[in-house]
């Protein structure tokens, strides 16, 4: 391990031999998904190859310091993937509120009474001309035309209409 850790290749070479079987059998075991297993042991292999340094003989045999990186890398694995599932189990089963009806219909009713209110308070002039353009999709130079009414009139009785529509529903600007 310490030619390892001084990048001899052909200790690594040996090391790798020598250890990569049984990283893959331990990683299997705790995975239980092969590619994974595979994935597990490649980056376990990577890691003595960069820390072969912090392998200290006098606290055991390599192999057993290769075995705890391979043991400590698969669980973390499987907790990875344990969590994750977890994620999309919560997501899954987030409540969403329930869509009710009677008060959306409520809603849209109380919304058209206003809108009809507001409407009412225009002058016959921007109210025809608001109707036209917004209810029956013309636009301002069609209604003029319909009106017989010259098309900048039409824009100035649109923008005093829609203002006056805008204060009376009480929209932010």
């Amino acid at each position: 391990m310490g030619q390892v850790a001084r990048g001899d290749q052909a200790a690594f070479e040996r090391v790798y031999a020598e250890v990569s079987g049984p990283v893959y059998g331990l990683a299997l075991r705790i995975v239980r998904d092969p590619a994974q297993s595979e994935e597990v042991a490649q980056e376990v292999l990577v890691d003595v190859w960069r820390t072969a340094s912090r392998y200290e003989p006098g606290r055991g045999s390599a192999m057993s310091w290769v075995m705890m990186l391979a043991h400590r890398r698969a669980v973390d694995r499987v907790r990875s993937a344990q969590a994750a599932s977890e994620r999309e189990q919560r997501a899954g089963s987030a409540t969403v509120p329930a869509y009710d009806v009677v008060a959306e219909n409520v809603q849209v009713r109380l919304e058209r009474e206003q809108v009809r209110r507001c409407l009412s308070s225009l002058t016959e002039t921007q109210r025809e001309s608001v109707t036209l353009a917004y209810y029956a999709g013309y636009t301002y130079r069609e209604v003029a035309e319909l009106l017989k009414v010259p098309l900048g009139t039409i824009k100035t009785r649109m923008r005093d209409g829609l203002i006056r529509l805008r204060d009376c529903l009480g929209v932010n600007q």
